[in-house]
């Protein structure tokens, strides 16, 4: 059962990391593949179970629901006006997620897969002179960072999909934007960098947090391959390459 604390911590989510996701968000596509081995210790993804009996009508259940919940914000204008934000809008990412905070600290109470907690959009160019719009691919339900797999497992079945949470975050207290140990090719802080311990992060002079995010869960219900449509991982082609995180999910 969680208390009124940890839903109020769980809500500073973005304070505490919108600096960070600012920074990561200046990698370009050619580092992601370069940092792969760096996420190792930066980012916990549950395990495949055996497939039990009803998983595969469950999972079939979240993805109709998934894709329901979906379908009326085609038009990324519906989803601003009932409630959704955009996150760091002006950095260029894979996928843009467009998280609701009152579903966000409801989704920390239980679970309904017709409230997903973010719509994904990736953005298309503008056309005759307009302006550039996003074009809905899928959605993200989320959990509190301290519940169990079983709980996981029951929110969505895990021999169907990989629930991810980022763990081990230091950064320095007085980070500047261009901080080439936050952005180099070899950083020593944020989710690509080396420092994954409190003792090494304490001993750089940083802030260490263990967890900062929530449980994510990622399903694109408009893909026809039931790969992609559970995609996770660095097999997510629309975007989990940790260089597009979004900076304002209550978790």
């Amino acid at each position: 059962m969680l208390n009124r604390k940890s839903v109020f911590c769980t809500l500073q989510y973005f304070c505490m990391v919108c600096a960070f996701v600012c920074v990561i968000g200046l990698f370009g596509a050619a580092q992601s593949a370069s940092h792969g081995d760096a996420m190792a210790g930066h980012m916990d993804m549950t395990a495949l179970r055996a497939l039990q009996p009803g998983d595969k009508q469950r999972a079939t259940a979240i993805v109709a629901a998934a894709r329901k919940a979906a379908e009326p914000y085609m038009d990324y204008r519906k989803a601003l006006a009932d409630g959704f934000s955009i996150f760091l809008p002006e950095i260029k990412q894979n996928v843009y997620h467009f998280t609701n905070n009152a579903r966000a600290y409801r989704n920390n109470m239980d679970f309904d897969p017709l409230r997903p907690t973010s719509l994904l959009y990736e953005k298309v160019a503008a056309k005759g002179g307009g302006q550039s719009g996003y074009k809905l691919v899928g959605v993200m339900y989320t959990a509190p960072y301290e519940v169990s797999e079983e709980e996981l497992n029951r929110r969505v079945p895990l021999s169907i999909a990989r629930w991810h949470l980022h763990t081990n975050l230091c950064m320095p207290l007085d980070a500047d934007s261009d901080d080439g140990d936050i952005i180099g090719m070899n950083p020593k802080f944020g989710l690509l960098g080396s420092i994954t311990t409190a003792n090494a992060c304490r001993a750089a002079g940083g802030k260490f947090s263990h967890h900062v995010f929530g449980w994510m869960v990622h399903v694109y219900p408009f893909e026809k391959d039931p790969a992609k449509v559970w995609a996770s991982g660095m097999d997510d082609e629309h975007g989990m390459q940790h260089n597009n995180m979004p900076a304002g999910m209550p978790m």
